[in-house]
């Protein structure tokens, strides 16, 4: 797993180094952009200098890291660091003024936005998508993983796994999903995040819209039962569940590897994961209109679409910065940063390095307009 994301990276930024070349050629910008929308607003201004600290959802890893790289291309003495310590912790940092920015794999709650209100030099924070990627059910499974196949489940039956209700894999609400299975006597272990994220609350709230009547917990950032054993961070279950026969978990599908994938019931069909259904559902989505504040741009996931294609568990991960800072340092790098990780540049560096979905252009020029708020002087 980890060799394959190494060599995605590797192959992402010596793509970034032949654009950061061409770019020497001309003059010295910010970090570029060739969306339309962002593309127009995006103004010539000295080279970003300083040491700039995000830190944030673990989804948003290998992304980071590429955007990083990109970013520096025309902004070399941006030093910049992000610190995968899972959504909440991130908007915690954030919010104490220690970063420049958050990445996080939920929208802000009504108390953080107003929280950051001591933090910006003016206004509350906002959040804006930069990241979205399907979440992967994961499994480990003598003769079914390792045969590259995949299992087949409706949400109902997803839920009732992660909350011990359904404990064998050859339990008949599994194996009538898949004929063509022969489902071992294998028992299941549940793997979780033992930290507080925003990974976690994307994959319940799936199961709250489309099986209500197998979960019955409150939504939340952290594990809500017992069933199984916790892992830290997404490089954490993944870890965990490549260890033991009859393993189950859930993570960003950047980080999967060759651990089999669950095919999610939609409509009629069972579709496998990809970042094209991932996509699908977003499109198949609408902004979030209960979301308080300015320039947010929030989504509500349709976790019940039937859109032919798509992939039901995703996440929408965001970046959350201040409309302005008092640091201005601050205030320009963030504008600039966002400028790019949202730009069709940025987007498809992403897509390349961690197979995420690039952004819809539905979404693109609100998250434009967004950051074009954001005050550096």
């Amino acid at each position: 797993m980890r060799k394959n994301i190494f060599v995605r990276t590797i192959a992402a930024i010596s793509g970034i180094a032949m654009l950061a070349g061409l770019a020497a050629c001309g003059d010295n910008t910010t970090a570029s952009t060739s969306s339309s929308s962002s593309s127009d607003s995006a103004s010539k201004t000295e080279p970003i200098s300083g040491d700039f600290q995000g830190a944030g959802a673990s989804s948003q890893q290998a992304a980071v890291e590429v955007w990083i790289a990109g970013f520096q291309g025309t902004n070399p003495d941006a030093k910049i660091a992000y610190n995968p310590t899972g959504s909440g912790a991130g908007v915690s940092t954030f919010l104490t003024g220690a970063t420049a920015w958050a990445g996080s794999d939920k929208a802000l709650s009504d108390d953080e936005v107003t929280k950051s209100e001591t933090v910006c030099a003016s206004g509350a924070a906002f959040d804006v998508p930069v990241y979205i990627s399907p979440i992967a059910v994961i499994f480990n499974l003598k003769g079914i993983s390792d045969a590259g196949k995949h299992v087949n489940m409706d949400a109902a039956t997803i839920a009732k796994v992660f909350d011990g209700k359904i404990t064998k894999w050859n339990d008949p609400a599994i194996a009538d999903q898949n004929k063509d299975l022969k489902l071992p006597d294998t028992a299941i272990t549940v793997v979780h995040r033992s930290d507080k994220s925003g990974t976690t609350q994307n994959f319940v709230s799936y199961f709250k819209d489309a099986a209500p009547d197998a979960w019955s917990y409150d939504l939340s950032e952290n594990w809500p039962n017992n069933v199984g054993q916790g892992a830290k961070g997404t490089s954490g279950v993944v870890s965990t569940v490549q260890q033991a026969d009859g393993t189950i978990g859930y993570a960003d599908f950047s980080q999967v590897g060759k651990l089999g994938t669950v095919a999610v019931k939609v409509g009629d069909s069972y579709n496998e994961i990809s970042a094209e259904g991932g996509s699908k559902v977003i499109e198949d989505s609408k902004q979030d209109d209960t979301a308080k504040g300015d320039n947010r741009v929030v989504i509500k996931i349709n976790h019940e679409t039937t859109a032919e294609g798509a992939y039901p568990i995703v996440l929408v991960s965001y970046a959350i910065a201040c409309p302005a800072y008092k640091d201005a340092k601050q205030g320009e790098f963030v504008k600039a940063w966002l400028t790019y990780i949202t730009s069709d540049e940025g987007q498809k560096t992403a897509q390349d390095a961690a197979g995420s979905a690039p952004l819809p252009a539905s979404l693109t020029s609100q998250i434009s307009k967004s950051i074009e708020a954001i005050k550096t002087k």
